[in-house]
């Protein structure tokens, strides 16, 4: 009897172990999986769904439309990009064969959402008669003037610019390049994809380079954070230092600057002064400074998908791979984004605002559904510290490397940079940075552009900055 009591027991516990996992895996079907096969782009009935509606529109932040939808009849729309290739990364594009990225995906829900009143609105204004349902309008940061003229500007280079409002995070410029017409996918899908400089990439958040002596800022602000006086901390910089048995560290082109302190070896990026900056602040420091500005982790942003930056953990005795860090190099990579949001936070006197790409979003008929509020991610450095360092990129474009950005009439600050590329091997030149803002005393624009492999100290980076900067300001 009691074999038979402990039969039905150990079956009754099969069934029930059975019963939790059956509800187990229901509960995670429905909670994970569930909804991302329902808003998977290649979901039929998602694009049914989308078709029901005529796709608003996506403005640039004085009102000029971006996107324009019209219905090819009941069951289908076309989606034309009015910019082309300029906004193609940052908008994206929403198209049934090959799905939808960019702003068209973080804001698919509200594009082709529509509000009841302006539906029975419609239906009376129309006598009752059938109409298309139009789909709610984002308004975004983006002014069209500047994304032009940073698209021009890096001519048939690859690289990317981008422009923030230090104040509010607000994008007001987003480029990549090469670039591809989203008007255009169909003919040009196979082509694209073959292209071997990638077009597709975004380059302003998801390409990752080494950041060069833009890097300097970062170095700057972690020797001011841990140790004693170094605003007055001199070397004699004879063009080089001896690092390790077996390494030696140059400046560009051997130059020997001599007797210099800290805001002029900034300022002339001494690669002997931040070198040896770098082994006495040691891996530690400078990584968990680095870190405070998000490298190895996510930018907070409002939904701009960014690669994570990396800055390396090292041992005490890679003293080459330590100083080389220092200045940017080693296996520092950073997006044009994460450098965009470093100089931003120092112009707004060391707080970090979150970078985001809509300021709202309104009815077909123009009523406000919601609006997207300025958000500080915190104060990731005294300041003082923001202080010294607006100082010290000032003097970058009055007396040192950074002249080719300044503006007539109007104080700039920056920071140039030169990164050595070893993907297309050792002759290759070097890729061009320029990281800045202005305004001096009140910043309203601040900026990185990279050009790869744009030659020596990061002139022509600085140079198109310059134009791009004067453009923000003018608008």
């Amino acid at each position: 009897m009691n074999n038979i009591v402990n039969n039905i027991k150990k079956v009754m516990l099969v069934f029930l172990m059975c019963f939790i996992g059956l509800i187990s895996y229901m509960t995670y079907f429905e909670m994970i999986v569930g909804p991302n096969i329902v808003n998977s782009s290649y979901n039929r009935r998602m694009w049914i769904k989308r078709n029901e509606v005529l796709r608003g529109t996506i403005y640039d932040r004085n009102g000029n439309a971006l996107t324009k939808s019209e219905p090819i009849n009941a069951e289908t729309q076309k989606r034309e990009y009015t910019g082309g290739e300029i906004f193609a990364h940052v908008l994206g594009y929403v198209n049934e064969k090959y799905g939808i990225t960019g702003l068209e995906r973080k804001y698919d829900s509200e594009l082709m959402s529509t509000d009841v009143k302006d539906s029975l609105k419609s239906l009376i204004e129309n006598k009752g008669k059938s109409v298309k349902k139009v789909g709610n309008s984002v308004k975004t940061t983006l002014d069209t003037t500047t994304q032009k003229k940073a698209y021009d500007l890096l001519g048939n280079n690859k690289g990317a610019v981008v422009v923030l409002n230090p104040k509010t995070g607000a994008v007001i410029a987003m480029v990549s390049k090469p670039s591809f017409n989203p008007n255009n996918l169909e003919e040009e899908w196979d082509s694209i994809n073959k292209n071997s400089s990638r077009p597709l990439l975004n380059r302003a958040t998801a390409g990752l380079y080494p950041p060069g002596s833009t890097f300097k800022t970062v170095t700057a602000i972690s020797a001011l954070e841990n140790i004693d006086n170094v605003k007055s901390k001199t070397i004699n910089d004879t063009g080089s230092v001896q690092i390790g048995s077996d390494y030696i560290l140059h400046n560009y082109n051997g130059e020997v600057l001599g007797n210099i302190n800290f805001e002029q070896a900034y300022a002339h990026s001494s690669n002997v002064y931040f070198g040896t900056l770098g082994l006495e602040l040691g891996n530690e420091n400078l990584k968990n400074t680095a870190e405070e500005f998000y490298f190895n982790k996510e930018i907070p942003t409002d939904g701009i998908p960014v690669e994570p930056s990396n800055f390396p953990k090292l041992k005490s005795y890679e003293k080459g791979s330590i100083a080389q860090s220092a200045i940017g190099q080693s296996s520092v990579l950073a997006s044009p984004l994460q450098m965009a949001v470093v100089v931003s936070t120092i112009a707004n006197g060391g707080v970090m605002m979150k970078p985001h790409l809509v300021s709202s979003v309104s009815t077909s008929t123009g009523n406000l559904v919601k609006s997207i509020e300025p958000e500080s991610v915190g104060q990731i450095i005294s300041p003082d510290i923001a202080d010294t360092m607006k100082k010290m990129m000032k003097s970058v474009v009055d007396y040192g490397t950074g002249g080719q950005a300044a503006i007539n009439g109007i104080e700039v600050a920056g920071k140039t940079g030169t990164a050595d590329n070893t993907e297309m091997g050792t002759n290759s030149p070097p890729h061009s940075w320029f990281i800045g803002f202005a305004p001096y005393d009140d910043p309203q624009v601040a900026i990185a552009v990279i050009v790869e492999n744009g030659g020596q100290g990061g002139i022509l980076a600085a140079s198109i900055a310059s134009q791009v900067m004067y453009t923000a300001l003018e608008k």
